[in-house]
């Protein structure tokens, strides 16, 4: 007992030095950026400019009608249970969460999970505006609760000549405010003990608008050893200083537990895809090691924009962010303390030229520096034991960035896009003696994107765009769960050549979306595993990834009086053929083989049904074909099929709106795995999914009457 209280009080007195010298930074960057701020607000502008609130900030700095990226919008509807975001992101071709359990997350944006072997990596995701993917490269998706975001923008694809580092894609998440006083409760009950309460309120006062939310998510799990509980309470506030300046602030934290039922060959996943994973060799099982993550997040920042003349806006963005993360594997016990800050400012230009010409222009760089604590103990039962390693990553990411957008007569639109990024890191093994230190430096000096729109009609384009993709190993990459710190990687990069045809037809009822792309990616990082589970990667040498994504969306609403007031069918596919070009190593040549973790056909379809007198119906599919589980293309899971469906009545009096639905997951009670552990020693790739579960939910919202 005292040397576990003594190793306790070494963590906090580690994490609290930490936590003040990161407070001390951000402190110093907040007084900045309100030292600028009061500065503008002194200034007089005489130009007659457009209110901040008019203007709709979209992915590549541009408005969807002369978007020159493909870009699909995520419009959360909350046809499932409300846990996680599986089903909204799966309806989008070419992407792919999975679920390992409840709590871990992965986003295959066009295979980039290929190097995740949990978490999310090599996808850039922002919050209103500020970034939850940290320096070290990963990003805590599990910290966000379903009612954090009102829409979500989503990019596939290299996006280093505006957002940094990475060739997966970027995530923008928005939870935007109500323009009117609005409060909302929901509670839900379902299958395997789940319980969630939802609480939101929007309030407007002069020129203050502000939003905040609560959530509250527990469930025991399908699976022995899978349950979590999850607080998370959110915080926007809008302040309009003026119609040329808006600063707004915003706070997300998190404070959640999960258990880690780990991976099942597959005669274990058929016999019993409930179970845990039992002890093996010298390794205990999942119950016995009380697997499990315990994790707090807390993210702060505020974003000022001014108008500084009819024709340029400036928007500057500042946060700080703190991990605090407790890791009971079977293998080993690890402790993350992940501080970190940064910065992001753009300059938005925007003109019409003459009659014929219009400029967007936008110029910029963002910056993050973080000073991580990584610490590896042995894990007896649960508890931390003798130390292993005992590491700090300091980490340091910054970029500039510039993109012009020329439209001629609005039908040509013609971009230029050019980033340079840069990655320090270094590592410090204090337990080591002598004591080891280990820098890297990672650099793109030209990160270009280049994309010609012609818009034939109003209700016709194509846009073909070419772009180069550059993301340099995560800390996880570079210190992976084995413990060695891998000297040998190197960045990937690539190059992304597109095409996207867009036509509405049916007086714009109907919408259809097609796009084709080639991605060459040299030097891509694949992750392997070892027996105890424990990840490790390498550069492969070459990947070749061609695919075809298609989407058609239909809406119709036909008069108030018929018995149908709103229908939405969906569906999306998308063709994934990527493969190996050149990859040898030391396990063989898998040169030519598929990729492992992505089907080559997946489809998705989605209805939405409103009736009159308030009834409705919701339902959607995902299908998936077999999937490769290691480099070899030794090992494939079945192809599956979920659909999910659920009916609600929604009662809406003057001011107050109540709503009641049931609904049901995983409707065909398939037996899959949501989440392979890809390259798996012993061949433990299988995480179980939930099968067929229920679950139900009550709304009560109040909305103050409009003046």
């Amino acid at each position: 007992m005292s040397t576990g209280f003594q190793l306790h009080k070494a963590l906090l007195m580690r994490s609290g030095l930490r936590l003040h010298r990161y407070l001390k930074y951000t402190k110093a960057s907040v007084l900045l950026l309100l030292l600028y701020v009061a500065g503008r607000a002194q200034t007089s502008q005489s130009d007659t400019v457009k209110s901040l609130s008019e203007v709709t900030v979209r992915a590549f700095g541009q408005h969807e009608v002369q978007s020159t990226a493909s870009v699909a919008h995520i419009m959360p509807a909350a046809r499932t249970n409300q846990l996680s975001l599986v089903n909204d992101l799966n309806a989008v071709p070419g992407v792919r969460m999975e679920e390992r359990s409840p709590g871990s997350y992965r986003i295959n944006v066009r295979g980039s999970s290929l190097r995740s072997p949990f978490g999310v990596r090599n996808v850039k995701v922002y919050w209103n505006n500020l970034p939850l993917t940290d320096p070290g490269g990963g990003t805590y998706f599990n910290q966000l609760a379903y009612n954090n975001f009102s829409s979500i923008e989503l990019f596939k694809g290299p996006v280093a000549s505006m957002y940094g580092a990475g060739t997966g894609g970027l995530l923008l998440i928005n939870n935007e405010i109500r323009p009117i006083n609005h409060f909302s409760l929901e509670y839900i009950r379902g299958s395997y003990n789940l319980q969630s309460l939802l609480a939101a309120a929007d309030l407007t006062t002069g020129k203050v608008a502000t939003k905040f939310t609560y959530a509250h998510n527990e469930s025991d799990g399908f699976r022995q050893q899978s349950a979590l509980r999850r607080d998370n309470l959110s915080w926007r506030s809008d302040w309009k200083m003026n119609d040329k300046q808006q600063l707004t602030a915003a706070l997300l934290f998190t404070d959640m537990y999960y258990q880690t039922p780990g991976a099942l060959t597959l005669k274990e996943f058929e016999s019993d895809p409930k179970a845990a994973r039992p002890a093996a060799g010298m390794f205990p099982s999942s119950v016995d090691a009380k697997a499990a993550i315990f994790q707090k997040n807390l993210l702060a920042g505020i974003t000022y924009g001014h108008q500084l003349t009819a024709h340029l806006k400036s928007t500057t963005s500042l946060y700080g962010a703190y991990t605090d993360l407790k890791n009971s594997a079977v293998r080993n016990f690890e402790t993350r303390i992940e501080p970190h800050f940064g910065g992001r400012t753009v300059f938005d230009f925007d003109k019409t030229l003459n009659d014929r010409f219009h400029l967007d222009w936008s110029v910029g760089a963002e910056l993050q520096q973080g000073d991580f604590s990584i610490a590896v103990r042995g894990n007896r039962g649960g508890a931390p034991d003798t130390l292993q390693t005992d590491d700090r990553a300091n980490t340091l990411l910054y970029s500039f960035f510039a993109q012009a957008t020329i439209s001629q007569s609005s039908k040509w639109y013609y971009t230029a896009g050019l980033g340079y990024n840069k990655s320090r890191l270094q590592f410090r093994r204090l337990n080591a003696v002598p004591e080891v230190q280990q820098p890297f430096s990672f650099s793109n000096e030209t990160a270009p994107r280049f994309s010609v729109m012609r818009k034939i009609a109003n209700d016709f384009s194509l846009l073909a765009s070419v772009a180069k993709g550059f993301s340099p190993p995560t800390v996880a990459d570079l210190l992976p769960s084995t413990g060695v710190i891998n000297t040998s990687l190197r960045a990937e990069s690539g190059w992304n050549y597109e095409l996207t045809a867009k036509k509405y037809v049916l007086k714009n009822q109907l919408f259809v979306e097609a796009t084709g792309f080639y991605f060459d990616l040299k030097d891509a990082l694949v992750q392997l595993r070892d027996e105890a589970g424990a990840d490790y990667f390498v550069n492969a040498g070459r990947n070749l990834q061609k695919g075809l994504e298609l989407t058609a969306s239909y809406t119709w609403q036909p008069r108030v009086q018929k018995w149908l007031t709103y229908g939405l069918v969906k569906g999306g596919y998308a063709l994934s053929d990527f493969k190996y070009k050149t990859y040898e190593s030391a396990s063989g040549d898998f040169s030519g083989n598929r990729l492992p973790g992505i089907p080559k056909h997946a489809l998705s379809l989605v209805l939405d049904l409103i009736f009159d007198r308030g009834f409705y119906a919701n339902s959607s599919y995902y299908g998936a074909s077999s999937i490769f589980l290691n480099d070899a293309n030794a090992v494939s899971a079945k192809p599956y099929h979920v659909w999910t469906a659920k009916l609600g009545y929604d009662l809406r009096l003057e001011r107050i709106r109540l709503n009641f639905y049931l609904g049901a997951d995983n409707l065909l009670n398939e037996n899959y795995s949501l989440g392979n552990d890809i390259n798996a020693f012993g061949g433990r790739f299988y995480n179980a999914a939930p099968r067929r579960n229920y679950f139900a939910g009550a709304v009560i919202q109040y909305q103050k009457a409009k003046k």
